[in-house]
């Protein structure tokens, strides 16, 4: 009895697996690839300071911050899923608009930030540090931190109209070895 119970189940896996490899070959399947770029020319050099408090932030200083993305497209009848090249002239692009900058956020709750005569006058804790506006960005976010960096960068290319039929983008921000964080968009 045990003999024919097991000739059984066999029978039925095989058949369930004959379905599932039919269903498999006549539905049409959308191929996924993960594209990666990490190119040592997508970086900048910018000062900045972080807040960590209503009267604590770190001192002014600078890094040479890194970008990189994670781009996961369909790829297409000819093997091809997105063009390298879109991405990596805007990660450029990116990258030079915030190269040799200050950078301020200018949405954080302990920072006052006003403009008077070509100058930035930002205002923490009853000390305020002067900055020429022509050699500042004055963010939209709440601090310079590597993940409100990332945050940031990835509205900028999402608004970006070329970037193309995306999947998912991932951006990294980098400020050093072993210091990375990223923001994720996925399509819905």
């Amino acid at each position: 009895m045990r003999y024919r119970a097991a000739i059984k189940v066999l029978a039925d896996r095989r058949f369930i697996t004959d379905h599932i490899s039919l269903a498999f070959q006549t539905l049409p399947m959308a191929q996924l690839a993960t594209l990666h770029i990490d190119k040592q020319a997508h970086k900048f050099s910018a000062a900045h300071f972080t807040i960590f408090s209503e009267t604590e932030r770190e001192r002014l200083h600078g890094h040479n911050y890194g970008v990189s993305a994670r781009i996961v497209a369909e790829m297409g009848e000819n093997g091809f899923s997105a063009d390298y090249n879109v991405y990596k002239r805007y990660l450029q692009k990116l990258c030079d608009a915030h190269d040799e900058y200050m950078l301020l956020p200018g949405l954080s709750p302990w920072l006052t930030v006003e403009e008077r005569e070509g100058e930035y006058f930002a205002t923490f804790s009853g000390k305020t540090l002067r900055f020429p506006v022509d050699e500042t960005l004055l963010l939209p976010i709440v601090n310079v931190t590597v993940e409100a960096l990332a945050h940031y960068l990835l509205e900028r290319t999402l608004e970006e109209a070329a970037i193309g039929d995306l999947v998912e983008l991932e951006l990294f921000v980098t400020s050093g070895d072993g210091q990375k964080a990223s923001a994720c968009w996925q399509a819905s």
